[in-house]
């Protein structure tokens, strides 16, 4: 049977999934070794976290032998200051480890906190250096839930959790020694056991680090979709959707509880496995041992010691069987942030990045420029394209929805580089210049402002987050803000709400204006800049950008055509290439694009 390229192309993708997944199942704990740089900066802490562990563990690895010595030697010789002073000692040794377990959880518990508080701000600094094509194809939810959900659990396995399968380990060790001092022929039977034990939890908890690492994703499908519905809780709410985003995130939430009982039955059946082998032996230890006492072949004593040295390996095994059911679904946690951090951005610093000129003439050039978005590579959204601003100079772009506008601002700021040709600032490759340095020259205002839940004040200063009150007031004023912050009920220090909610569509392009003067850049991005303001606030801040342009290179994006009547040049854009070039009285005599765009606005506006 002939096999087509596409079904060809499609039993790879399986086959190459598949193969992806079983390698991640081979890493077993691997993931959580990303971990050790951040411990290893608090080496202080490090090492009081290990000596208090060795100390409460070698404390608890005495008991035995002074069980035996009680046995042997104070109950049979009824000697009364014999068990006094053993009481003293156990007193002596109860009090050491009560101080080294406490000191162990301090420094173990501090570290823990250290370390996640350290990664989620790496990871946080990462994402912002990302480039946008990264953010085109990620949900916002499902990282804000990596930067909580995922260090949390991490953060279990940093601290407690990691104490806990050390001081698991080191009595497992100590105690087999001590069984293999006691009595070598009973400590065989129990190291034979061992591995029988030991083999299957490997195994099983390579199967919970996989379902937890299932159980971790859906619930970060849950986690996107509830952000994303409760930031648009207005238009759900407006269409009467409540039960329907209710019940699909009811949906995504019992997704998420189905994985983690697939998680959590995992982990209850490698527990009691692990319960049953592990008292299973020592059952049978106790059983011979009984025996070698009758015969007279072993003291009480010494049988008491060889128990309680194989009770304390048994359970420290058993507790360890549960410990790496969490490290697995720790690892499962460091294996997501992982990816995250190992993502590199698209847009890059160069490796010996090109410094922009020292005095900075806003100048920018497209040349033969060819874009398509990443998730779009087949289409072309700029062609071809070549543009020349000069300093001073205010350019307009006009067309249709599509037509490449936006793009070329995308291009500027350098959020994506071009599929090919070159954009210029001041004469420099912005591809080989440092993207920070490039935007630190450009103001924009896009058609989408973005307002964040802080003050005014304080999202107006985010424009130049070093500037005076009175630099923002300034600021605000020629924008033309100043008279609504004012009269607000705590004026300039008045939190705005998420996403500006409490402020007008105006009032909040206004706060993004001022944001954009305040940067005092030698390059403006307006991307429609007065589109959401009536007719009076427009003619108003139309007055204060035409201040702010002067001697200032600026680049305009406009449906409204009455606000670019004064530019310099107008460029009409379809199909991502300049299909007209002229100021408006040259565009209009030609009768072209523009001269219909024209027509039909300010003869809609007439009618109004």
């Amino acid at each position: 049977m002939k096999v087509s390229g596409k079904t060809r192309r499609q039993q790879a993708s399986i086959v190459s999934k598949i193969n992806k997944e079983e390698s991640k199942d081979r890493l077993g704990l691997r993931p959580l070794t990303r971990l050790f740089p951040y411990v290893l900066r608090y080496k202080g802490h490090l090492v009081g976290a290990l000596v208090f562990l060795a100390l409460a563990a070698a404390t608890t690895l005495s008991l035995p032998l002074a069980v035996r010595s009680m046995i042997d030697n104070g109950f049979t010789k009824a000697d009364s200051t014999f068990v006094d002073n053993y009481f003293y000692a156990l007193f002596a040794i109860a009090a050491v480890l009560a101080i080294s377990s406490s000191m162990r959880y301090y420094f173990v518990i501090w570290l823990g906190e250290r370390v996640v508080a350290d990664l989620r701000n790496e990871v946080f600094a990462h994402l912002t250096k990302l480039s946008a094509s990264f953010f085109d194809t990620s949900k916002t939810g499902e990282l804000v839930s990596r930067l909580t959900a995922d260090t949390t659990q991490i953060k279990s396995a940093a601290g407690a959790t990691a104490s806990m399968a050390l001081r698991n380990v080191v009595l497992i060790i100590g105690a087999i020694f001590g069984m293999i001092y006691t009595s070598p022929g009973l400590s065989l039977i129990v190291l034979v056991a061992i591995p029988i034990i030991v083999l299957p939890i490997f195994a099983f908890g390579r199967n919970v680090r996989r379902k937890a690492r299932h159980a971790q994703d859906k619930l970060a499908d849950a986690t996107a979709y509830a952000s994303e519905s409760i930031s648009a809780v207005r238009t759900l709410q407006a269409f009467t959707n409540e039960r329907l985003v209710s019940g699909r995130f009811s949906d995504a939430v019992e997704n998420a509880f189905s994985a983690a009982r697939s998680s959590v039955a995992a982990r209850a059946f490698l527990t009691a496995f692990a319960i049953f082998m592990i008292f299973a032996s020592v059952v049978a230890v106790l059983w011979i041992g009984a025996g070698a006492v009758l015969d007279g072949r072993m003291s009480a004593g010494l049988l008491g010691q060889f128990l309680l040295f194989s009770v304390m390996a048994a359970g420290a095994l058993g507790a360890l069987s549960e410990v790496w059911g969490e490290l697995s679904q720790a690892a499962g946690a460091a294996e997501r942030l992982s990816e995250l951090l190992d993502t590199d951005p698209e847009v890059k610093e160069p490796d010996n990045a090109i410094a922009l000129p020292e005095e900075a003439k806003g100048a920018i050039e497209f040349e033969n420029v060819c874009f398509s978005y990443p998730t779009r590579r087949d289409h072309l959204i700029v062609k071809e394209l070549n543009l020349q601003v000069k300093p001073g100079e205010t350019v307009a772009l006009v067309g249709a929805s599509g037509s490449g506008k936006s793009t070329l601002f995308n291009l500027a700021l350098r959020y994506y580089d071009p599929t090919t040709g070159t954009v210029r600032m001041d004469g420099v490759d912005i591809a080989q210049a440092s993207p920070q340095e490039v935007r630190s020259r450009i103001a924009l205002v896009p058609q989408d402002t973005t307002i964040f839940a802080m003050s005014a004040a304080d999202n107006i200063r985010f424009g130049m987050p070093e500037a005076t009150d009175q630099q923002v007031v300034e600021a605000a004023k020629l924008a033309l803000a100043d008279e609504f912050i004012t009269q607000m009920k705590d004026g300039y220090e008045t939190v705005v709400g998420e996403r500006g909610v409490t402020l007008s569509g105006g009032q909040r392009q206004r706060i993004a204006i001022a944001r954009a003067i305040l940067k005092n850049a030698p390059l403006l991005l307006l991307d429609e800049a007065t589109s959401a303001l009536d007719a009076e606030s427009e003619k108003l801040v139309q007055k204060a950008l035409d201040g702010l342009m002067v001697g200032r290179t600026t680049i305009v994006i406009a449906h409204r055509l009455a606000t670019v009547l004064k530019a310099d040049r107008i460029l009409v854009m379809d199909g991502g290439k300049f299909v007209e070039e002229g100021t408006h009285e040259e565009l209009v005599a030609k009768d072209g694009i523009y001269a219909r765009l024209a027509r039909l606005q300010f003869e809609t506006e007439m009618a109004a």
